[in-house]
C-alpha cells in the first residue's frame, strides 16, 4: 500500500519539517501545496526533519487546484482530513486499498470549505474533546498515517527490533 500526505499551504516550518521525518520513517509520499508560509530550504525545516531528506519521497504541486487536476479525489482513494469530518480516521479500512492519500490543510485555516463540502463523504477526523480547535498539524498526520499503517499490517517496515539482541 502507498501511502501519500498531502499538505495544502503549509504555514509552519517545524510542523512540515516533523511531518517529512514521519514519512521518511514509514515511506510515505510528501506532497507540497504551494504556497508555503516558508522556504523549503529554511533551517527550521530541515532541523526538524533532520537527516531525513535525503530518504525522502517529495513532489511539490504549484497550487491546489493543480494538485487536484493531477490526481482526481474521483479517481484515487483520497481523504481530507478536517475536525468537521463526516467519519472518524479509524473507521475507514484503508487495507483494501492499493494506495491512499490523505489531505491536510493550513495550520490556520485547514482545508477550503468549498472543496470540504464537494466531498463530504471523503472527509475524516481525529476525535476529540468539544471546544477545541485541532491537534497540531504534525501530531494529526503521524496519528492518521500510522493507523493506516497498522490496518496494513506495518507492511515493509521493521517488524522486530533486533537491539537487545
Amino acid at each position: 500500500m502507498k501511502l501519500n500526505i498531502v499538505l495544502v499551504e503549509p504555514e509552519i516550518p517545524q510542523n512540515t519539517g516533523n511531518i517529512a521525518r514521519t514519512c521518511a520513517a514509514t515511506g510515505a509520499k510528501l506532497h507540497l501545496v504551494y504556497p508555503l508560509g516558508f522556504s523549503i530550504s529554511e533551517r527550521e525545516v530541515k532541523r526538524a526533519g533532520l537527516d531525513y531528506w535525503d530518504k525522502l519521497d517529495i513532489e511539490e504541486h504549484i497550487s491546489f487546484e493543480k494538485f487536484l487536476q493531477k490526481y482526481k479525489p474521483e479517481e484515487n482513494n483520497m481523504f481530507f482530513v478536517t475536525t468537521k469530518g463526516k467519519k472518524v480516521y479509524s473507521e475507514v479500512d484503508y487495507s483494501q486499498m492499493d494506495e491512499v492519500f490523505c489531505l491536510f490543510g493550513k495550520e490556520t485555516k485547514g482545508l477550503p470549505e468549498e472543496i470540504l463540502k464537494k466531498y463530504l463523504d471523503k472527509t475524516i477526523r481525529i476525535p476529540m474533546r468539544e471546544n477545541l480547535r485541532s491537534l497540531n498539524l504534525s501530531n494529526s498526520v503521524a496519528i492518521v498515517a500510522y493507523d493506516i499503517f497498522r490496518q496494513c499490517d506495518f507492511y515493509n517496515m521493521e517488524e522486530i527490533s533486533s537491539y537487545f539482541e
